[in-house]
């Protein structure tokens, strides 16, 4: 979903959990048009201009996936690289970060970080996905997200605590500042060792996203 979509008004926030918008083409070009061509600086990916903060220890390559809860897109995109993800060498470090390119996306963000905190991704992050676009709910405020977690069995009065912690406030403004360092631009997107990222859009579907990924981690690999 480009970044150029989303509205200011308040009524498409409040919406926007059910709405298709326009969207980065994440699972439409078919990967073997273009799969066997190099990737090309530029056309395929970019590199930033000043690295971005990485939180992977010395010597491991971290990939961040750059993504948004209502994003239909980043919904599709979830299981592949969920497998993906689980395969990766033992020197790759995967990472989620929820993003907000607007204030109002701050809740989703702060759920993340939340379920996170309390160890309940792996149980509940595909969830969140499934609530929003195979059972239509609305998980776009605070009050949503935290009934909707009490009944998954979640103790509410403990996940309303994380909700609103500090290290989740700052773990939501880090998020939104490595967005930014990123320049991203849509999701799903894919940042590299702090130096590249693609998306969809770049690499002419979100699977070739990955082999671009993997090109990138290489790269990163051999110190080009």
């Amino acid at each position: 979903m480009k970044r150029r979509d989303f509205s200011f008004t308040c009524g498409a926030a409040l919406a926007a959990s059910a709405l298709v918008l326009p969207t980065v083409r994440a699972q439409t070009t078919a990967p073997a048009q273009v799969q066997g061509k190099k990737p090309e600086l530029g056309t395929d990916y970019l590199q930033l201009d000043k690295r971005a903060a990485v939180e992977a220890p010395a010597g491991k390559i971290e990939v961040v996936e750059f993504f948004w809860y209502s994003c239909p897109h980043c919904n599709a995109f979830e299981p592949t690289f969920d497998a993906w993800s689980k395969r990766v060498p033992k020197d790759v470090v995967v990472r989620r970060v929820p993003i907000a390119f607007r204030p109002d996306f701050a809740p989703q963000q702060r759920l993340f970080y939340a379920l996170e905190a309390m160890g309940l991704l792996d149980q509940l992050h595909r969830k969140v996905f499934a609530a929003i676009h195979s059972e239509k709910q609305s998980l776009a405020t605070g009050e949503a997200i935290v009934d909707w977690v009490a009944k998954q069995g979640v103790d509410k009065a403990k996940f309303l605590e994380s909700f609103n912690s500090f290290s989740v406030s700052t773990k939501t403004s880090r998020a939104t500042q490595l967005q930014n360092a990123y320049k991203v631009e849509g999701v799903p997107a894919l940042g590299v060792g702090g130096r590249f990222y693609t998306d969809g859009s770049l690499a002419k579907s979100m699977e070739r996203s990955l082999q671009v990924v993997e090109f990138l981690i290489a790269q990163v690999r051999s110190g080009r």
